[in-house]
């Protein structure tokens, strides 16, 4: 290829990507919006399920929940790429493991990538600050994975800005599907309803 079918091919690449998730968007606002009662209730239920699962796969997370300020579960989380990819997730915030807040979790991956998978994703806030910084903040978080899912189990080598050492604690697990990828990617946490 010459160099200029080269940037071409890099600059409509982009506008297709840059053209799939404003159309995303379009369509999310054009969808009528289900009653917020019935959207919390499901949530809720899912988000029961997944601490049930939770604690009883890895039962060091009870301690961790107990000495938590606040647990974003977000139950479900769908993501896909060939190349580009994404995901989506709703879940909920808890607070002495009490409802205060309803968010989405949503992404965009690009670099080595294929395939779909499903997990669960929670993120345990130790300190009141790290709390309060992330529900008056953008929610953003930047990361690289290298990922290998395949069949009913999956591992993962995650290297988030969140770490161990942090004030937030990252926990991804229940993963199924196929994919294999090295990427890099940013979730964009957003209050969708309280």
């Amino acid at each position: 290829m010459s160099r200029f079918s080269r940037r071409a091919f890099a600059g409509l690449t982009l506008a297709a990507c840059v053209a799939g998730c404003s159309a995303v968007e379009n369509v999310k606002e054009a969808l009528p919006k289900r009653n917020t009662e019935d959207g919390a209730a499901r949530i809720d239920a899912r988000v029961d399920a997944t601490l049930e699962q939770m604690y009883l796969e890895y039962p060091e997370t009870v301690q961790l929940s107990a000495r938590a300020s606040g647990v974003l579960i977000i139950p479900l989380i769908t993501e896909a790429g060939f190349g580009f990819g994404g995901g989506y997730g709703q879940g909920a915030l808890r607070i002495d493991n009490v409802t205060q807040e309803y968010y989405s979790a949503s992404f965009a991956t690009t670099g080595l990538q294929i395939g779909a998978q499903q997990y669960a994703h929670a993120l345990f806030f130790m300190t009141d600050d790290a709390l309060a910084n992330f529900r008056n903040s953008q929610g953003v978080e930047f990361g690289g994975n290298i990922d290998f899912t395949g069949g009913r189990q999956g591992e993962a080598l995650r290297a988030d800005t969140t770490t161990v050492l942090s004030e937030v604690v990252p926990l991804v697990f229940g993963q199924a599907g196929f994919r294999v990828g090295i990427t890099m990617d940013g979730t964009k946490y957003t209050r969708i309803f309280q």
